[in-house]
């Protein structure tokens, strides 16, 4: 992964101080996949993880980092509602799309946090960046899942993200 800070510091332009807003770090509070790792966690790592792929592709990264973010903005804690474990892969992301409107998003964004569960979504993805993101969606829950996530130095490198991210705000 090209955790170089040239791609950190256009990582946070990218997002140009979404990941401060309080309904984003809501997600701090929700748990993700595994102890320790909560949803804004995942939903940054996803982000840079999308951002990076649509890079290398050449495709549209902002938008790719914007709703890598976004993702997962349902702010629910499952274990207190009674959604079921598979409902909840299929209603999640409209239920993120919905709040993640607020932060005016393009067609793109849009596309791309609703499909981000696909192929359990019921329709395909209409962009390469939203294929992209899902690719990275399944790459980091499988990581935090197999409990890489720290032996990989994620949370390290995600740490000096948030540093680029605190600096764009700054500066």
């Amino acid at each position: 992964m090209q955790w170089k800070e040239e791609n950190r510091a256009l990582f946070a332009a990218c997002l140009d101080g979404l990941e401060d807003d309080p309904m984003v770090r809501a997600m701090e509070k929700i748990p993700q996949h595994v102890k320790g790792v909560s949803c804004y966690d995942h939903c940054l790592f996803v982000a840079y993880v999308g951002f990076t792929l649509c890079r290398i592709f050449g495709l549209d990264y902002r938008a790719a980092a914007r709703a890598g973010l976004l993702h997962d903005l349902y702010l629910k804690k499952w274990e207190e509602t009674s959604v079921g474990r598979f409902e909840r892969l299929v209603v999640h992301p409209r239920m993120a799309l919905e709040n993640a409107r607020t932060f005016g998003l393009s067609p793109m964004e849009e596309d791309i946090i609703e499909k981000h569960m696909w192929p359990l979504t019921v329709s395909t993805p209409r962009y390469r960046e939203s294929f992209c993101v899902s690719t990275a969606d399944k790459i980091c829950a499988l990581l935090e899942m197999a409990r890489l996530y720290g032996p990989l130095g994620v949370r390290r490198n995600l740490g000096s993200c948030r540093s680029a991210l605190a600096a764009a705000v700054v500066g």
